[in-house]
């Protein structure tokens, strides 16, 4: 398990010192609860995202233990380290807004034919409690051929569960090169 610090002082020479000393500045919010202000090691926090098989991952940040989804992160523009990080914490019994990966599997039949194929979207916008949050939408981009495009409609999706995306907008489809 993940396990950070909180930060008493928020201002910006804190957190520079926390950032020199090997720390990742971290938010911790949900429905209905206190905005927690956390620090995580960097190195530990990496470690614990790559390793995890779900959304959900628990961290521990001081006497609590919480359930958390990343939600947003950002990076340095020139050395791409990471810089800071929002975290949700994913109640049980309480509907929320989560973004979900995509993830894609097969060769597209278009792609023979001098097609590329072209993702619009990495991730979709869903609706739905915690217990039932999907860890990913595995899309089969086999059957495409030119010309052809998955959209949000054509995207399977477990009970309790709905996105919020508009069902035309098109996730994945195969165009033909120029």
């Amino acid at each position: 398990m993940l396990e950070g610090i909180v930060r008493e002082s928020i201002g910006r020479k804190a957190s520079k010192a926390l950032k020199r000393d090997g720390y990742l500045i971290a938010n911790i919010y949900g429905k209905g609860l206190e905005n927690i202000n956390a620090a995580f090691k960097l190195n530990d926090f990496i470690k614990e995202v790559r390793k995890k098989t779900s959304l959900i991952f628990d961290v521990k940040v001081g006497s609590k233990t919480l359930s958390v989804v990343v939600v947003d992160y950002q990076k340095d523009p020139v050395t791409a380290q990471l810089k800071h990080v929002d975290l949700k914490v994913a109640q049980k019994g309480v509907l929320s807004k989560y973004m979900v990966p995509i993830k894609i599997t097969g060769i597209a039949i278009g792609l023979k034919n001098k097609g590329v194929l072209i993702q619009s979207k990495r991730r979709l916008k869903v609706k739905c409690v915690a217990e039932n949050l999907p860890n990913f939408f595995e899309l089969d981009v086999s059957k495409l051929d030119v010309g052809d495009a998955l959209l949000v409609r054509d995207i399977v999706v477990p009970n309790g569960v709905s996105i919020v995306e508009a069902d035309r907008v098109a996730v994945v489809g195969v165009e033909k090169a120029r």
